[in-house]
């Protein structure tokens, strides 16, 4: 039951009525977006507590922690539980799969639903669908086959909820700097529920059943719900749907059109791949630790190492970085935000692979720019098929990350499969970069010719 990686008054920053740059005359009318508002001061953001200041994005973010504490209790419960009823651990594992494999068919067939009707109505019912699917995996007579296919329907729903408040955070918080820094907030709410969820539902598990660890998240998807239902405003929906489409076409139309179009392509791209090759060393903790011979804590280090890093480096670029520097580093950390991996290439200690995971997980910093450059890339009514997209292809490719890694780990060292990890997606992003750079808009690349400082990147 996995959620995102991460929505006016006083807050709602008014979309530039200019462009950035001419349209291509050659570019479908559905793909000429608006340009943003570009900072091109280069001064430091306002910071964090600007966003805070929003007060539908409070809500927003409230609701955030409380699903996401619930998630994280609830899959661990949910694994003891399916191992308990069939002592089985092929289907134990299996719950965790199950939470990552249905974004691809619910992020492809369901993406319409987000431009379709009205961003609260969507949230608000994705929550209630969730609670009542988790009310039923808590009744006891529910099978296990029943507990797996609940799981698929809510992480079937799963990517729409997340794109829906991805676009829903542009209305709320404008399309500039206080969007960036309101993803920025959510994905750090994300890295730091996995460090205190598993922690907190392991404690639980300690005085609690199953069921009713899994129970609080029926009560924290109630309570998410209502406060979207209280704390946002109820915005019209992006698109009628009164062109004669089905839900079903409407979706597939939007993922061909995103898909199809080569900047938003190659951006998609760049959100996607560094997940997929990082992963690798979560994914082979276990057997590592086993390989160089430590215990349970020194694993718990490498799993935690990560994440640390992650969120430290977010907080750094989101708080002391201006929007022009955070732009002018995104390609960088991408192309280089792999290579410590090639450290495990030497087998490294507990504490070599940490600092090496620490500086990994540092490297995902790049995505706070690239959250600039995709929404400004996105046309409006197509933005919130766009962001379900990208949600479902990042679960879905970490999913295919992982079982990779352990694929190769059936035939190779683990520490060479790490390795080989770190210095094969550094050769893949770098021709991606090469990529992303060549579909920068022509206003740009004679913006950096002129004084040689990289700025926001608008469609293209």
């Amino acid at each position: 039951m996995p959620r995102d990686t991460e929505p006016p008054t006083g807050g709602h920053l008014p979309r530039d009525p200019e462009r950035a740059g001419s349209p291509d005359p050659s570019e479908p009318p559905a793909l000429r977006a608006p340009a943003a508002p570009a900072d091109v001061s280069g001064k430091p953001s306002r910071g964090y507590r600007a966003v805070f200041a929003v007060v539908e994005f409070r809500a927003v973010f409230a609701a955030h922690l409380l699903s996401l504490l619930g998630v994280v209790v609830s899959e661990l419960a949910l694994t003891v539980l399916v191992y308990d009823l069939t002592d089985s651990p092929l289907l134990s594992a299996l719950t965790f799969a199950l939470g990552m494999l249905p974004y691809l068919v619910g992020g492809t067939l369901f993406a319409g639903i987000a431009d379709r009707y009205p961003a609260r109505r969507v949230l608000v019912t994705c929550d209630l669908i969730c609670a009542a699917c988790v009310a039923v995996m808590v009744l006891p007579g529910t099978p296990v086959a029943g507990l797996l296919l609940l799981r698929c329907l809510v992480a079937a729903v799963s990517p729409v909820f997340t794109g829906t408040r991805m676009a829903a955070l542009t209305d709320i918080l404008g399309e500039g700097d206080l969007f960036v820094l309101g993803r920025s907030l959510l994905r750090i709410v994300s890295q730091s529920a996995l460090l205190a969820g598993f922690g907190v539902g392991g404690l639980l598990l300690a005085v609690v059943s199953p069921r009713g660890a899994i129970t609080i998240t029926v009560v924290t998807f109630l309570c998410s719900a209502a406060l979207l239902r209280i704390g946002t405003r109820d915005r019209p929906a992006r698109t009628t749907g009164k062109g004669g489409g089905t839900l079903l076409g409407e979706s597939l139309a939007g993922a061909r059109l995103v898909l199809g179009h080569r900047r938003i392509r190659a951006l998609l791209l760049l959100f996607w791949l560094p997940p997929m090759f990082v992963v690798a060393p979560e994914a082979l903790a276990a057997p590592y630790a086993d390989e160089i011979g430590v215990g349970s804590a020194a694993l718990g280090l490498l799993m935690c190492a990560m994440p640390v890093g992650s969120i430290a480096a977010e907080l750094y670029t989101g708080a002391a970085l201006s929007p022009r520097t955070r732009s002018r580093v995104v390609l960088p950390l991408a192309a280089a935000g792999l290579l410590p991996l090639v450290l495990y290439g030497f087998r490294p200690g507990v504490a070599l692979a940490a600092v090496a995971l620490v500086l990994a997980g540092a490297g995902s910093a790049y995505v706070i720019g690239l959250d600039q450059w995709f929404v400004e890339a996105v046309p409006d009514e197509l933005r919130g098929r766009a962001m379900t997209v990208l949600t479902a292809g990042l679960m879905t490719l970490q999913g295919v990350g992982m079982a990779l890694a352990g694929l190769a780990a059936e035939f190779f060292p683990v520490h060479q499969v790490v390795a080989g990890a770190g210095a094969v997606g550094t050769l893949c992003l770098l021709v991606l970069v090469a990529e992303v750079r060549r579909t920068a808009p022509a206003h740009r690349i004679r913006t950096e010719v002129r004084d040689g400082a990289d700025q926001h990147m608008t469609s293209g």
